[in-house]
């Protein structure tokens, strides 16, 4: 049987670490398909990822560049206090660090940090009410989903105490009037978990739109669903998360292989 888990290329820099060299080639994959999705806001936004093994450090998009143009050797590393490590063309965002710290500072298990502007996310980052427990993907979150309230850009140090309080031990949360934040242990988790969330905005929004009204699932049923999202694959079996991303490698190659360089 072929093996589902993508076979990444002997291109590792001579200077690289080869785990960091991986972690860029799936971050720059990840790029890539926001991309694709129409998850981006041009040169704005941002994903992260943490250097294996440094809890002090992380990759992040250059600033500047259109999610198409970031691949694995453009990303640029930074410190917990925002400083580039080595030699980057590139700046980075202010608001994006400010972000991403508050997440990679406050929660160890937080590997990767997503973050997005999607109309989806924003129109429902508007609502009063926020994500609703109607549909399929919403459900994955019930009682598992954080709120934080708008403060305007986030360039100001000091929110990233709040945005870390807003998150607390939940690994979703939307911005209100803002977007959308994902995190996970592995950026395929984190991947996956934004998936959903955005399909869960996608479809609230498609239901509205209808003018019907909404049948809003029992907390029961709600209750099990969160678990049933959170349960973890039989010993030796990749999963729902590694299945995923290991299909999005594969397909973001066979698109254009250029990120992995």
């Amino acid at each position: 049987m072929k093996s589902l888990k993508f076979e990444f290329p002997d291109n590792c820099p001579v200077d690289m670490n080869p785990e960091e060299w991986r972690a860029r080639q799936e971050l720059a994959c990840c790029y890539r398909l926001f991309d694709a999705f129409g998850w981006h806001e041009l040169i704005f936004n941002h994903i992260t990822v943490r250097v294996p093994g440094r809890e002090d450090q992380f990759l992040i998009n250059p600033f500047g560049l259109m999610y198409r143009e970031v691949c694995a050797s453009n990303l640029v590393k930074i410190d917990l206090h925002g400083n580039i490590i080595g030699n980057s063309e590139y700046p980075v965002n202010p608001a994006g660090f400010v972000v991403h710290y508050a997440v990679h500072a406050s929660r160890p298990d937080a590997h990767a940090v997503i973050h997005t502007h999607t109309t989806a996310g924003q129109a429902v980052a508007c609502q009063q009410d926020g994500l609703l427990p109607t549909s399929f993907p919403a459900l994955a979150f019930y009682e598992q989903l954080s709120y934080h309230d708008f403060e305007g850009v986030t360039v100001d140090l000091d929110e990233s105490a709040r945005l870390a309080t807003s998150l607390g031990s939940n690994s979703v949360m939307i911005l209100r009037n803002h977007g959308l934040l994902a995190c996970g242990p592995t950026l395929a988790v984190a991947f996956y978990r934004h998936y959903q969330l955005q399909r869960a905005c996608e479809v609230q929004l498609a239901a509205q739109s209808g003018g019907s009204q909404l049948i809003h699932c029992s907390s029961a049923v709600g209750t099990k669903m969160a678990k049933q999202f959170l349960r973890e694959p039989q010993p030796g079996m990749l999963s729902n998360s590694e299945l995923l991303y290991a299909a999005m490698l594969r397909w973001m190659t066979s698109q254009d292989a250029s990120f992995l360089a």
